[in-house]
């Protein structure tokens, strides 16, 4: 074994030690998310999100940890519950993505040719729709509201999806197992069922994450351009929407949801790319 082997695999070991310690923050900082919202809203942690607790536009004190919105209200509590329904509302949407597209993507790469084209084709057509642009045309059509975030959410992240489990599964349909199996009688939707599907699963996951900071972003998005969730309900996307309008002499109501949207979409992409190099590795272990 050569220096450079010797050299090469250090490197690579420290890489993934890296990426391991980065995933386990990344993790615990989307728990601490979680359990903040959940202890929150369970505990009632500053009060209620529309009980007035002061005057308005206050800054940080100690009656009101993150200081008061237009109305007088804590936005302690509005925050907590805008981070609970970002979240839920974007990982409902990309588990119906996930569905959609895992299903679509097997079907796309195991028969391959006319239906592949068709399945492909229709993902192309929502693909090439800029993501803000047929997020307003949804809630043009569903109007305003949760319904619109969803729908929304799974629109824009179901064709990029589809396409990496397509092609991953296309990749699976073509090995020699799934060939003998073929060869042995074994109907299609067993093959897609018990062969490909297994298979797919680490781009399944890997894609799963990256499509919920999109959804997070499209929630926000269409949140803060008033096509989203609406008062008195909160979000992330509807208080940076709200802290915006008084920016300048309030600039806490802003602060705060915008860095917990940032954190939020920078620890889902740590855990996504953790994955990825974990189930797509980039490249191939030396033998030598």
């Amino acid at each position: 074994m050569t220096a450079a082997s010797l050299a090469s695999r250090a490197r690579r070991a420290l890489g993934l030690r890296s990426y391991d310690r980065l995933f386990r923050i990344a993790v615990w900082v989307l728990v601490a998310l979680v359990l903040a919202t959940l202890v929150g809203q369970l505990a009632g942690i500053g009060g209620r999100p529309d009980a007035i607790v002061g005057p308005r536009l206050m800054p940080p004190g100690a009656g009101w940890p993150l200081g008061t919105d237009n109305l007088g209200r804590s936005l302690l509590p509005r925050l907590l519950q805008g981070i609970g329904t970002t979240l839920l509302l974007s990982s409902l949407a990309v588990a119906v993505t996930a569905v959609l597209s895992t299903a679509l993507g097997v079907v796309a790469g195991y028969r391959g040719g006319r239906v592949a084209e068709v399945i492909l084709r229709g993902g192309d057509v929502l693909y090439s729709f800029p993501a803000v642009v047929l997020a307003i045309l949804v809630a043009a059509v569903v109007g305003p509201g949760r319904t619109a975030a969803l729908a929304a959410i799974v629109l824009v992240t179901v064709p990029l999806m589809t396409r990496m489990v397509g092609t991953a599964a296309r990749a699976v349909a073509r090995r020699e197992f799934v060939t003998a199996a073929r060869i042995s009688g074994v109907g299609g939707p067993t093959i897609m069922l018990r062969h490909i599907l297994p298979n797919v699963a680490g781009t399944v996951a890997v894609q799963g994450t990256y499509a919920l900071s999109v959804g997070i972003l499209v929630e926000g998005g269409l949140s803060f351009l008033g096509y989203g969730i609406q008062l008195p309900d909160a979000s992330l996307g509807l208080l940076i929407q709200e802290g915006g309008l008084y920016m300048v002499g309030a600039p806490w109501l802003i602060i705060a949801p915008g860095a917990v949207l940032v954190v939020a979409i920078m620890a889902i992409n740590l855990v996504g790319d953790s994955l990825r190099d974990r189930f797509e590795p980039r490249e191939t272990r030396s033998l030598t």
